[in-house]
């Protein structure tokens, strides 16, 4: 009977990855010590040991708040680099019922702010909850080691509003340094950028005097940011390792592009403003970030992430 147990034991913990897009993929995580929670797909269990992950990929998903969606992408991503069985791929859903977002809640699920949640914002619950805290309890939880004991590497990654998010919570958050597991940060097309200085490689005709100003710079900043100093932010941006993964053909107008007279003075596409915010960056603060063409990409997650381009950067060798 012991070892039959036993047996069933090392079934359960080493079992294949968890690959619907279905409630059968999904966890919740309690955030701030409860009982708020957050819903993620995930092709492991976040508290179960598993031995063979020696990877995690997290990814952002865009402004339709579709994890379904992008759970499946990051699958076929991870499919394409042989990944499945080492890594975890976890898609939190960034849901909310606010504003014009309608997104059903569980009970105790957290309701993040319809557009803000890109940029570390609040929830429509509790002001001191955001979403780079919801990002913090992961790679928090990730870090203990305790479901994955032999993790070498996190990926954060995120694709279009994901990508906002990402390139900001990549300058802002204050556990980078102290995970004792390396991370790593994928901004995919997104539509702006918080610019370092009130330096822009644009001039718009019409005036403009909230250019400067948070998420498109670094004044008046609001929700996780406003807890770092202007110095801090410029450090930990440039210190930290990033690529820019960038769409050859996203050029156009279309997927929700920001045509405020803020994002417009970052450049006239996103491509355009990846380059120079790229670009900027390191010059301005010797930062090492790489900016990475994805040849045929315009703006679909899918193309970018399943890029052979994409695929090292994505997943890492250890």
């Amino acid at each position: 009977m012991r070892a039959l147990l036993l047996l069933c034991l090392s079934v359960a913990a080493y079992a294949g990855p968890c690959i619907t897009a279905t409630a059968a993929c999904t966890e919740f995580v309690t955030l701030g010590g409860g009982p708020a929670r957050t819903m993620v797909y995930r092709t492991q269990p976040l508290t179960v040991k598993n031995d063979k992950i020696t990877r995690a990929l997290i990814v952002i998903h865009g402004t339709n708040r579709d994890a379904d969606n992008f759970f499946r992408s990051t699958m076929a991503a991870a499919f394409l680099a042989d990944a499945l069985d080492d890594t975890v791929l976890i898609v939190p859903h960034i849901a909310s019922a606010a504003g014009t977002c309608k997104d059903a809640l569980a009970a105790n699920e957290v309701s993040w702010n319809c557009s803000s949640w890109r940029t570390g914002g609040a929830s429509m619950a509790d002001e001191k909850l955001t979403t780079f805290d919801m990002v913090d309890e992961l790679l928090q939880r990730l870090a203990k080691r305790d479901a994955f004991p032999n993790l070498k590497a996190i990926v954060l990654a995120g694709h279009s509003a994901g990508g906002q998010f990402v390139t900001r919570y990549e300058m802002a958050n204050k556990v980078h340094e102290k995970l004792g597991v390396p991370v790593t940060y994928v901004v995919a097309n997104p539509s702006s950028y918080a610019w370092i200085d009130a330096t822009r490689p644009v001039t718009v005709a019409q005036p403009c005097p909230s250019y400067d100003r948070w998420p498109y710079g670094f004044e008046h900043r609001t929700g996780y940011a406003a807890r770092i100093s202007d110095e801090d932010l410029k450090k930990q941006l440039a210190s930290r390792p990033t690529t820019y993964l960038l769409g050859e053909i996203d050029i156009l107008p279309l997927g929700g592009f920001d045509a405020s007279c803020s994002a417009m003075r970052q450049g006239p596409t996103r491509l355009a403003r990846g380059q120079a915010f790229g670009k900027y960056v390191n010059e301005k603060l010797n930062a090492k970030h790489d900016i990475v063409v994805v040849d045929l990409c315009g703006h679909n997650a899918r193309c970018m992430f399943t890029a052979e381009k994409a695929l090292p950067l994505l997943f890492p060798k250890q």
